[in-house]
């Protein structure tokens, strides 16, 4: 089995990571579905190994995990929050993330630099991408572009995410890119899809939705998660993944700990093992995920499936500065135009 001994790599760590009591908790607001299953095995029973404190996951995508810290700013009920990078840059940008302290987060030492915060108030602890996931049981040719979306085969048969989520927001690029646009030149995305609404089935707001409508035959194919197909695929469910020839439009999902935290030490603790080479290597091997720590070594048939090392520059990756705040305008947009 992938990952076996390598919770035995963090048993050294033990006396280093100071164990608080074994009645301590720490309550992390974390993405559903396989990216949690695997987050228990990864990160979770490791930490809990090397600190005697016992995780409780939370469940939430990313503009949920926002609201949860804005509905309780300064008094957060929550210790670590995964945010994808463009709504983890709105949370700092509203004072609502504590600076992470190096002493406790030691492997931010070992990241890419996209992966680190100029301030330390998030680090980046995958690489992923939006892509074409496809039923390869019923589509014969795989699709090569994004504009392969638009043929009439695939009509009545499409899945899309709700533009408030990274691949939803993601497609929205793609589809301007393709026309001519760009992030900052949106148009022609809108009217793209305007044009392909007539054959989208549903607008899926939780990234597991997709298993769902493909196994009932609802869907055969969807703008979805590199790590998430990687990891659907190995479970039996009929999904295969598409690169396309244009660029995978990529993700960096995010670890920060909320402002006012009582945990705050302990939840960098658990941060750390996010970025540990052990960590992010179980990770990458059961969730498809690129690791974001330079040390990480990936067998090969892992290395062509994620985003890693020199391929990561192969993806495009959108100023998540600038999508963080024209965001909400995209948003109302999309809810008058496309959703109505």
């Amino acid at each position: 089995m992938r990952c076996t001994g390598f919770i035995a790599g963090f048993a050294a760590a033990a006396s280093v990571l100071a164990a608080p009591a074994r009645s301590q908790e720490l309550v992390v607001a974390i993405f559903g579905g396989s990216f949690a299953d695997n987050a228990k095995i990864c990160h979770v029973a490791p930490f809990e190994k090397a600190t005697g404190a016992k995780v409780v996951f939370v469940f939430g995508s990313s503009p949920e995990n926002i609201g949860r810290l804005r509905a309780t700013k300064g008094r957060p009920e929550i210790d670590v929050a995964y945010m994808d990078r463009q709504i983890v840059i709105q949370a700092k940008a509203e004072g609502l993330l504590d600076e992470l302290s190096t002493a406790n987060v030691k492997n931010i030492k070992d990241l890419y630099p996209i992966a680190i915060d100029e301030d330390r108030r998030w680090v980046a602890f995958m690489f992923s991408g939006t892509a074409i996931a496809y039923n390869p049981q019923k589509v014969k040719t795989p699709p090569t572009s994004w504009a392969d979306l638009w043929a009439p085969e695939y009509k009545g048969k499409i899945a899309i995410s709700d533009v408030s989520y990274s691949a939803g927001m993601h497609f929205l690029i793609a589809a301007s890119r393709l026309n001519g646009g760009s992030v900052e030149n949106i148009d022609p995305g809108f009217e793209a899809i305007k044009r392909l609404r007539p054959g989208i089935v549903t607008f899926y707001t939780q990234a597991d939705q997709v298993v769902t409508l493909i196994e009932r035959g609802d869907i055969i194919v969807a703008p979805w998660y590199v790590d998430r197909v990687g990891a659907a695929a190995a479970k039996g469910i009929p999904v295969a993944l598409a690169f396309p020839k244009e660029g995978t439009i990529g993700i960096t999902p995010t670890a920060s700990v909320p402002l006012g935290s009582k945990r705050k030490e302990l939840a960098e603790k658990y941060i750390d093992v996010l970025l540990s080479p052990e960590g992010q290597k179980c990770y990458a091997e059961r969730q498809y995920a690129g690791p974001t720590n330079k040390l990480v070594e990936l067998p090969e048939a892992i290395a062509k499936m994620v985003p890693y090392k020199e391929n990561i520059d192969t993806i495009f990756f959108p100023d998540a500065g600038y999508i963080a705040k024209t965001l909400p305008t995209w948003a109302d947009r999309w809810a008058r135009e496309i959703v109505r």
